[in-house]
């Protein structure tokens, strides 16, 4: 029986995340965590860490399925555009997610648990940094960091096989 994270294969259904993912969609999310964060530190409305730092979790365990953003996104806002899908590989997508759920988490913990507003508005900063130069310029730089590990070779060549595929041809190019 196929399972993931120890679960019978009708739970994989909800849990795992999409291997390709559209860059296109990603792109989108990325700009809606923008005006997410933005809109916290501008209007200094900290309760929006707390459906930001959940939307990083739910894309990191299950994609967009139980992300409202990724479902707006990839439900109403992709099939909207006349916009041709490009599909890149997940692992380093998830990587990325994974970074946003750190620093969504921390921000959150800093503001709430522990009273360090500055603290928190640093990370959201960098939130907005970090979101800008995916979904503007399409730079994801949790990305960046996944394929230096993976040169580094501290992520697994296996985790992603559609990567090293790429690198390899940019190192032959």
């Amino acid at each position: 029986m196929n399972k993931v994270l120890g679960f019978p294969n009708p739970v994989n259904k909800v849990l795992g995340f999409p291997n390709p993912v559209n860059k296109v969609s990603a792109r989108l999310v990325a700009g809606g965590v923008v005006l997410m964060a933005a809109s916290a530190l501008v209007f200094r409305q900290p309760w929006i860490l707390v459906p930001l730092a959940y939307g990083f979790w739910a894309r990191v365990f299950t994609g967009p399925k139980l992300s409202p953003l990724g479902q707006f996104v990839t439900r109403v806002v992709t099939p909207a555009l006349s916009v041709q899908e490009k599909l890149v590989p997940g692992p380093p997508k998830r990587f990325a997610q994974s970074i946003g759920a750190g620093v969504t988490t921390l921000a959150l913990l800093l503001h709430f648990a522990f009273g360090f507003t500055t603290g928190a508005d640093v990370l959201l900063g960098l939130m907005v940094v970090f979101a800008t130069l995916e979904s503007v310029f399409g730079f994801c730089v949790g990305c960046a960091i996944f394929a230096a590990l993976m040169r580094l070779g501290i992520i697994p060549a296996e985790v992603c096989d559609a990567c090293n595929n790429i690198w390899a041809r940019q190192t032959a190019a």
